[in-house]
């Protein structure tokens, strides 16, 4: 049956059938965007986070994969694989960076990524983990399975990224740290737990 409305980008994409090999990934900022958007989580309507407070830009697509949540099971994956005590999700869905050599010119779509590694990333006492992927079909990076196939150049880059985008003006205090970039297998053990999370978040809710 055809389906009039339109689907929140959360909740309405169905998980891909071959996932975690192969994901869904919605895309919320390019790398032209000046300006960080993310979802609103009640209406599924892209809004304004804040302006970019540097000149530094994220080298790939990013957004995040429907039907996730960094809930319990991704804090206690977090605590398992570091020394981190009273560690809890940050309660959004799993954020995904997807590498492509194409310029998108803008964000609010779909794709199909598979995923290759990532970063155990944590925000104060919050797990906070970016997966990072790469198109499907994608005519440099979509051969690529490893994290470890990838320029090392590049997966700094985005590192940079992440450390740096919520810093102030003038401020030294570093709000995020990286402990671990890994591999495939766990960026889709990571996967499956925030899946998992989401099943039990849509069940409470």
């Amino acid at each position: 049956m055809l389906n009039k409305y339109t689907l929140h980008p959360w909740h309405g994409i169905d998980l891909h059938e071959q996932s975690p090999e192969l994901i869904n990934a919605f895309i919320e900022i390019v790398p032209s965007d000046t300006v960080k958007y993310e979802i609103d989580k009640k209406s599924g309507f892209l809004k304004i986070d804040r302006p970019q407070k540097f000149s530094n830009i994220i080298p790939a697509l990013y957004g995040f994969i429907p039907q996730t949540y960094c809930g319990e099971n991704i804090a206690e994956y977090a605590m398992y694989k570091t020394t981190k005590k009273n560690i809890r999700g940050d309660g959004d869905p799993l954020d995904i960076c997807v590498l492509t050599e194409k310029i998108i010119p803008h964000g609010y779509l779909l794709v199909q990524a598979i995923p290759i590694g990532g970063f155990r990333m944590f925000d104060g006492n919050q797990a906070d983990d970016k997966i990072i992927a790469v198109l499907k079909d994608d005519a440099v990076y979509g051969n690529m399975n490893n994290i470890s196939n990838c320029p090392a150049l590049l997966i700094e880059r985005i590192k940079h990224y992440f450390l740096t985008y919520k810093q102030m003006p003038g401020s030294e205090i570093k709000p995020v740290e990286i402990t671990h970039t890994y591999d495939s297998e766990e960026a889709k053990e990571v996967i499956l737990k925030s899946i998992n999370d989401y099943k039990e978040y849509i069940k409470n809710a």
